[in-house]
């Protein structure tokens, strides 16, 4: 086995390693830069720009969590690629606002650059051949991160009006790769048995990245607040954000991340389920969260009027944090369907929006109404599942 690699045999071999956790602070500036994109300016357009950079960015982050899933972080040669890697991050962050204007070609060639040189990285870590068919698999996944990148080049050099196209492209290739099994001619496709992940680890870095996301919409929230007069409105709406918030961490962390996690490292086929409910399922949770961090400082900024689409976030932001959670539950908890308090949630939601769009309401009175439904939500699983574990516990 290449000294490089996890020793799964050792005890404690699958925890998460500070250097890691200094890795993802990049990633706390990513996501702030990314809400504040997209609260520039709430349009179809600026949507959709952002939702692709959002991917991208997921994209980067997940890739290297399953790649520190077999490599040590311990490791000197493992430290200095995260750390290179953290010095493009912040390349690739920082350009995140002007990435279709003046620095796409910054933000293109920083993507590519993680992308491949990280897999480059895990071939030569593995070079020594006592691990084949990781090796293989990174040999596959390189082919298809060097196609890919060379697409989010090329819409780096192209006119702003061009450069969607080209990276919805590049974007695609990557995301379906996965689910081809990174098939490449001549060489085959690879099979998730060969991707044996340590699942507490990935379960914990999918976490941390949750945390990193709520922690950005508590900062935007207090950071806003703070240059505010402080009124009735601007308070109510300041609690009712933080309420949120809270009730966010509450419905993700409560009882489903830990029974995923049990889930994810008891499982026969580890790779098939972390590809499903970690690699993809939380882009729906995490998105939400972002969204919801967006809605958040609109309330406050203006409690009394809003935009379309400011009203589109205040609605849009819990629906899709409620859809992702209702669907990572019901992927990891061996659900016929997904948990009722989450779809009477989405339905409750569902009722807003007509008064919400048509400013029947303000702002203020939609984003509290939200929170609410977090509440409804949070309470009702909390409590279908301690009357469940008493039940179990009579029998």
């Amino acid at each position: 086995m290449s000294v490089l690699l996890r020793d799964r045999g050792r005890a404690g071999s699958g925890r998460v390693a500070m250097v890691e956790l200094f890795f993802d602070l990049v990633f706390v500036f990513a996501v702030t830069q990314l809400s504040h994109t997209l609260l520039a300016q709430l349009t179809v357009e600026n949507l959709a720009h952002v939702t692709l950079l959002f991917l991208g960015v997921w994209w980067v982050w997940m890739y290297t969590a399953w790649t520190t899933n077999w490599l040590d972080p311990e490791k000197l040669p493992v430290r200095v690629c995260l750390f290179l890697l953290t010095i493009a991050g912040l390349f690739l962050s920082m350009s995140i606002p002007e990435a279709f204007a003046e620095r796409g070609l910054v933000f293109a060639c920083a993507y590519a650059a993680m992308q491949v040189g990280r897999t480059l990285f895990v071939l030569w870590a593995v070079r020594d051949g006592t691990t084949p068919r990781l090796a293989n698999n990174f040999t596959r996944i390189c082919i298809w991160l060097s196609l890919s990148g060379t697409f989010w080049i090329v819409g780096g050099l192209a006119a702003p009006g061009e450069r969607l196209g080209w990276w919805i492209l590049a974007l695609g290739i990557e995301m379906i790769a996965p689910w081809t099994l990174y098939w490449v001619p001549a060489l085959g496709r690879s099979a998730t048995s060969d991707w044996n992940v340590d699942g507490g680890h990935m379960a914990e870095r999918c976490a941390l990245f949750v945390i990193i996301a709520l922690g950005e919409s508590l900062l935007v929230t207090g950071a806003t607040f703070a240059e505010l007069q402080w009124d009735g409105a601007t308070l109510v709406a300041f609690f009712s954000a933080v309420l949120g918030s809270i009730l966010m961490w509450w419905i993700y962390f409560d009882t489903g991340a830990e029974r995923a996690a049990h889930r994810l490292l008891h499982a026969q086929d580890p790779g098939r389920q972390a590809r499903s409910a970690y690699t993809y399922v939380h882009i729906v949770i995490v998105a939400g969260i972002i969204v919801c961090a967006v809605a958040d400082e609109t309330v406050l900024m203006h409690p009394h009027h809003g935009s379309d689409g400011a009203l589109l976030a205040i609605l849009g932001g819990p629906a899709c944090y409620l859809a992702g959670a209702a669907w990572f539950k019901w992927v990891m908890n061996d659900r016929k369907t997904p948990p009722l308090s989450h779809v009477v949630g989405l339905l409750l939601l569902g009722l807003l929006a007509w008064p919400t769009l048509s400013h029947a309401i303000t702002p203020l009175i939609a984003g509290a109404a939200t929170t609410l439904v977090f509440a409804v939500v949070a309470c009702w699983e909390a409590i279908a599942l301690s009357a469940k574990r008493q039940s179990a516990a009579v029998t």
